[in-house]
């Protein structure tokens, strides 16, 4: 009943910030460092043990000792329980995203059978694992303006401590297990980022599986009150697997704050400005043979007349994001003035400044590719 509270707890807290952060500006890439932390449910499949090396004892003789008839060989099933993970990490600003994440997870054993032939048993302990993994994401802008769903792969090592792990049967003879024992881990991640108000920060959530390979070999003892009689070895368990739900948080520490208001629209220039349009290809900051032909006619012209400064201001039509806009108006405009220093206009002499996606030349809606918005102006006062 735990596992499920606290699996509506999760779904809850889901609804509640999709609602929340309908309203918030639009989701930016991870740019840079970032740290996460997150808290949920752990759930494990049985785990298969069997006695390998006890005393030398054979499968027939553990059998006539009070075992099961796979001689020694058991599931253990386990409660649901906790985990807890973080992470560190480093995103690209297109998407993808590397991390190095730390995580403990603990789920107490249920029951252990066919282990004694006895009606009734009773079991405890529990198994506690902590992980180092290096994973590797990849974020879905723009498929909602409100979150970001996220895949991501990782690989690392994983400890299992069998902590207190036995089982008892009705007539005491009874069966423990423990040691620490680490195997190679893997696992997969599905999710989604809710950014909120604070700029950086974001809810996360999670559905995740991580298996741990090959076996581990812990350390046994049996005791047979029954029949005077002990035992010590070991028992090998195999391959587990893990699934958890996570809710977490995680801060990019280089988001920028939102973009003011947009500025007011320059008056228009006077009658002695001279302009110049410089066109460009859907997500390029490259000249075309036209454009160079465009700026050596700027910048020869600019020679003709007594001028007090040359402008040049970058624009981008509406697909991308702001950010990533901004950045390529930005660009474009060196691009440009780079091209009129080299027809001889002096740098100084030149400003610069990129627009992004406001000003738009023709007014369209979010996510349009329109030529006549991917542009640079010159103009010469």
């Amino acid at each position: 009943m735990t596992a499920i509270r606290a699996a509506y707890v999760i779904a809850v807290a889901v609804c509640v910030t999709a609602i929340t952060c309908e309203q918030t500006a639009h989701a930016q890439p991870v740019e840079g460092l970032y740290l996460g932390a997150g808290l949920g449910v752990n759930f494990m499949g049985s785990e298969k043990i069997q006695a390998t090396r006890l005393a030398q004892t054979s499968s027939a003789t553990l059998q006539n000792l009070g075992f099961g008839p796979n001689g020694g060989t058991s599931n253990v099933f386990f409660h649901p329980g906790f985990v807890g993970l973080g992470s560190l990490g480093w995103g690209f600003g297109n998407g993808v995203r590397v991390e190095f994440e730390p995580s403990y997870r603990i789920n107490a054993v249920s029951s252990i059978s066919g282990l004694f032939q006895s009606p009734q048993l009773s079991s405890g302990g529990s198994e506690q694992k902590f992980g180092l993994m290096v994973n590797a994401a990849y974020d879905f802008y723009d498929v909602v303006p409100w979150a970001v769903p996220y895949v991501g792969i990782g690989v690392g090592y994983a400890w299992a401590n069998w902590n207190g792990v036995n089982v008892t049967a009705i007539n005491g003879d009874k069966a423990n297990i423990s040691n620490t024992k680490g195997a190679f881990a893997y696992q997969a991640i599905v999710g989604a980022a809710f950014p909120l108000e604070t700029a950086g920060l974001s809810l996360t959530t999670e559905f995740r599986f991580m298996g741990m390979s090959g076996t581990r070999e812990y350390s046994g003892a049996i005791v047979l009150p029954s029949q005077n009689r002990s035992f010590t070895g070991t028992e090998r368990a195999g391959a587990e697997f893990n699934y958890a739900l996570v809710i977490g948080m995680r801060y990019a520490f280089n988001t920028p704050l939102p973009p003011p208001a947009p500025a007011p629209i320059a008056a228009p220039a006077p009658a002695s400005a001279r302009s110049y349009l410089v066109f460009f290809d859907w997500d390029k900051a490259s000249l075309t043979d036209r454009a160079r032909q465009i700026i050596k006619e700027a910048a020869d012209n600019s020679t003709h007349v007594q001028y007090t400064r040359i402008d040049v201001n970058g624009y981008t039509d509406t697909s991308g994001t702001p950010k990533y806009n901004q950045g390529l108006s930005v660009r474009r405009a060196q691009a440009v003035a780079a091209e009129l220093v080299k027809n001889g206009v002096p740098r100084n002499a030149i400003t610069i400044q990129g627009f992004g996606e406001t000003h738009l030349l023709v007014p369209t809606g979010p996510g349009v590719r329109e030529p006549q918005n991917r542009r640079v102006e010159i103009v010469i006062h």
